[in-house]
């Protein structure tokens, strides 16, 4: 039996003009296929001209500068109605979407759907349901008592996934995709008689247990930080009266 880990898996990616997610925007995205572990990968990429600066740290980060946006990036409202079509098209087959930090990038382009298209991600997905694995979530729960940072590069190298080009959209995508099936067989003993759907249930648990756990420890040192325990994907704010 082939376990979930080793068979049809996609992942997403954005690069953007910064991380809130309420306000900044995408530049970049990707989509990334592989119908099984070690065959060929099919990547879509998107690039976006956001209609606004992008600051200087961001461009420091993916190298994606407003000149180079200008000229080659698209309108953001085609964009984002295709990326969330490509998503909603992967869980329609039924193959679950590889993450990382999934309230970030989902919400985010969440956002972008309201802002440009006056829609949402559930919107495009009708009755169809998420299916969210993000590793992130994943190493963190399974392997809760590990010091260190749990970043991208961090746990690309703890689980020996290559990752070429870190901070662009396909590169990201295609390493996370790797590392959730290094995840997967690390810990497939807690893992494989789990569905991709039981382990999209189990990870919005997981997931707020951990930021509950990061507010204590935001409490505890004096930080006045708030963090959201909602997961694949954030509410909206509401709206100011």
């Amino acid at each position: 039996m082939t376990h979930w880990y080793e068979g049809p898996l996609a992942a997403f990616d954005t690069e953007t003009t910064g991380v809130d997610v309420e306000e900044d925007r995408i530049v970049s995205a990707s989509l990334v296929v592989q119908d099984a572990a070690g065959g060929r990968m099919r990547v879509t990429r998107w690039l976006v001209n956001p209609g606004v600066p992008v600051p200087v740290g961001a461009t420091e980060i993916h190298g994606l500068t407003d000149d180079h946006l200008q000229r080659n990036g698209r309108w953001p409202a085609p964009v984002v109605e295709e990326i969330a079509r490509a998503l909603a098209e992967q869980w329609a087959a039924g193959r679950p979407l590889v993450v990382m930090n999934a309230p970030f990038d989902l919400t985010l382009l969440d956002r972008e759907l309201k802002r440009h298209r006056a829609s949402s991600l559930a919107g495009y997905l009708g009755n169809t349901p998420l299916c969210v694995l993000d590793p992130r979530v994943l190493d963190k729960h399974l392997d809760r008592y590990r010091k260190g940072r749990r970043t991208l590069t961090d746990l690309c190298a703890l689980y020996e996934v290559v990752l070429d080009g870190a901070h662009d959209a396909a590169a990201d995508a295609a390493a996370s995709l790797e590392l959730v099936r290094a995840v997967g067989r690390r810990f497939s003993s807690r893992l494989e008689r789990l569905s991709p759907a039981e382990l999209h249930a189990l990870q919005a648990v997981w997931h707020a247990a951990q930021a509950r756990g990061l507010q204590a420890w935001f409490a505890k040192s004096g930080t006045p930080e708030a963090v959201d325990p909602s997961w694949p994907l954030r509410p909206e704010l509401p709206a100011a009266a």
